[in-house]
């Protein structure tokens, strides 16, 4: 018998002084059971980041053609791709194929900082690529905010990232790795 994926609910508050992007979010993630509180943390934390009526979650653990989110045009176009973790290099360059802007969250210490040193010649090919680096301490601290219903702000202002719980608060610290050169937003 299969294992079926763990059902979290999230009411997000967002207020992103740097985009003037203010709104509140009832989200469902369903956790695969193969996927860690650390790595739904950061889908969730990557949605509140880029934020839009359109983005959505999809099957990117499961479904090589699917992102871990992605918002789509009217026509169906995929405007942005996100990854969370360390995707195939093959992946992330199909995925900058499709779509107008890809972003990559990559986690796990001295695995990410290696993945990305293995596969930089390939990642600087790719011009609408942005991979952004989450230290450890920070996705752990992520993790530990992690319940089946969760009630969370998310403030963005001049740089910086909180998101919090009402009881703990989380400071999001961001290594930028590569930056798109055709106009991430």
């Amino acid at each position: 018998m299969a294992l079926k994926a763990t059902i979290f609910k999230a009411n997000l508050q967002i207020a992103d002084m740097e985009r003037h992007y203010y709104q509140d979010h009832a989200l469902t993630l369903a956790r695969h059971p193969s996927e860690t509180d650390e790595r739904m943390m950061v889908r969730l934390l990557a949605f509140a980041l880029h934020a839009h009526e359109t983005m959505e979650f999809g099957q990117g653990m499961t479904d090589d053609d699917e992102a871990d989110l992605w918002q789509k045009d009217l026509t169906g176009a995929i405007e942005l791709w996100i990854d969370v973790g360390i995707p195939d290099e093959k992946l992330i360059r199909k995925a900058c194929g499709r779509a107008n802007q890809v972003a990559v969250y990559c986690y796990g210490g001295r695995v990410a900082d290696m993945w990305f040193t293995q596969h930089e010649t390939q990642f600087k090919r790719q011009k609408n690529l942005t991979i952004i680096n989450l230290p450890t301490e920070t996705t752990q601290a992520l993790a530990a905010l992690a319940q089946r219903s969760m009630n969370l702000q998310c403030t963005i202002q001049d740089g910086q990232v909180w998101l919090s719980d009402g009881e703990a608060s989380v400071t999001v610290d961001r290594v930028v790795l590569k930056t798109a050169s055709t106009g991430f937003s």
